[in-house]
């Protein structure tokens, strides 16, 4: 069921006339995927290598779930699941957020085919808000500050891109505290 679907939405075209380039969807799940990694979009370097998280913030998201990259794309482990699947194009200063038809199109259906799913983490304010709706904070710090409200199904997490420096410097909690419990979790999970 998870490959079918998968190539499903590997062929879909639904936005193809809001994009820069023809789509391009990039994830990857299965029905034995133990952790969802819902983040927002793919930007032009992951685009271009068609391997998701494959930039530096995917360098540091692995760094911060403490995983090598083996075991980062090791579909038993990590579904890989954007909001939006394909490079949603860029305003000149950053990305643009992820298209809305895949969330709305995709994202029950494969939650629903996620069989082991024991963790969800929610990487960035595209993410949280759709799946925390009212139950976020006014900001996305307040949130991740109190990433335990929403376990155990959800673990919430800034994004890891380099733009995001100056807010870590600014936070140093995320790092001692929410860092140290998202290693414990992934590995109580991964074992």
């Amino acid at each position: 069921m998870s490959q079918k679907l998968l190539n499903e939405i590997r062929r879909c075209t639904t936005c193809k006339t809001h994009l820069p380039y023809p789509p391009k969807p990039i994830l990857n799940f299965s029905t034995k995927s133990k952790i969802a990694i819902i983040g927002q979009a793919p930007g032009i370097k992951v685009h271009n290598s068609g391997i998701p998280w494959n930039d530096a913030s995917g360098d540091r998201l692995r760094e911060w779930l403490n995983v090598t990259p083996e075991e980062f794309y090791d579909v038993k482990n990590f579904a890989i699941v954007p909001m939006g699947f394909c490079y949603p194009g860029n305003n000149g200063k950053s990305d643009l957020p992820p298209r809305p038809e895949c969330a709305e199109l995709w994202m029950d259906k494969i939650l629903k085919t996620l069989k082991n799913k024991q963790l969800i983490l929610l990487i960035g304010q595209y993410s949280q808000n759709y799946f925390l709706k009212d139950l976020k904070k006014k900001t996305l710090t307040d949130t991740v500050k109190h990433y335990q409200e929403y376990l155990p199904d959800y673990f919430v997490l800034p994004h890891p891109s380099p733009r995001n420096n100056i807010w870590l410097k600014k936070n140093p909690w995320f790092v001692k505290s929410n860092l140290s419990e998202l290693r414990k979790k992934i590995r109580s999970i991964l074992r």
